[in-house]
């Protein structure tokens, strides 16, 4: 069995302060989270909307709700209630959505472009310039409030595809944030990087992560 509490003890000696950690809580039970939840942690990661609605109606509500997998817009009314960050935005279709959800529900929803870094086609997001076109017109977004970027290395044992991936991601935030005059419908303070997971967030914080998410270290493989 997985010790929960001493895996999150060690996480928070061995990162610095600034680096925020998301318990990917994601196919573990709610027994589990608030093994978590006791021991201190209070941001969890979900993304199946179903498994984050049935969790965030019978858990604490000083939990922050991270949603990091793809949604779609015909389930945004089970995510966006509970969500404080929506991580995982891929489309402009989607981007658009939670927009005008936030506006019918009068609340601007903080959300992060998940940038496609890695070799495999099957992950989800935006490549650069679909990135620049988004933020160059984020004022057309009124629901939402872009607060930076998202995105996940090729899944491989090569540090150097891996440094290679991230550079992509933190190459383009720099490059906003460095003509940010050119994006008024940015907040000021946009730049966050949430990246890294398990088997290469001491590479993700090194190169500057704000947000990693971990889940097998944290409560070991999925249990269904």
């Amino acid at each position: 069995m997985t010790d929960i509490a001493g895996a999150i003890a060690r996480l928070k000696s061995e990162l610095p302060s600034n680096v925020k950690v998301v318990a990917v809580s994601k196919f573990h039970p709610a027994e589990a989270v608030m093994e978590a939840y006791n021991a201190g942690q209070r941001v969890f990661g979900e993304s199946r909307p179903q498994e984050l609605h049935v969790k965030a109606s019978m858990l604490p509500d000083d939990i922050s709700w991270h949603f990091i997998g793809h949604l779609q817009t015909n389930k945004l009314k089970m995510v966006l209630p509970y969500a404080d960050l929506v991580e995982s935005v891929d489309s402009g279709h989607l981007l658009e959505a939670i927009s005008d959800w936030g506006v019918s529900h009068d609340r601007t929803v903080d959300v992060l472009l998940e940038m496609h870094i890695a070799s495999e086609d099957t992950k989800q997001g935006f490549f650069g310039e679909g990135i620049l076109q988004i933020v160059r017109n984020a004022s057309a977004y009124p629901g939402v409030r872009i607060s930076g970027l998202m995105g996940m290395a090729t899944f491989t044992d090569d540090e150097a595809v891996i440094r290679n991936d991230f550079s992509r991601l933190v190459s383009l935030r720099d490059g906003i944030k460095a003509d940010i005059e050119r994006y008024p419908g940015l907040p000021a303070d946009f730049g966050i990087l949430s990246f890294g997971m398990t088997h290469d967030y001491r590479i993700a914080v090194e190169m500057g992560a704000d947000i990693v998410r971990i889940g097998t270290l944290i409560f070991g493989e999925r249990t269904y």
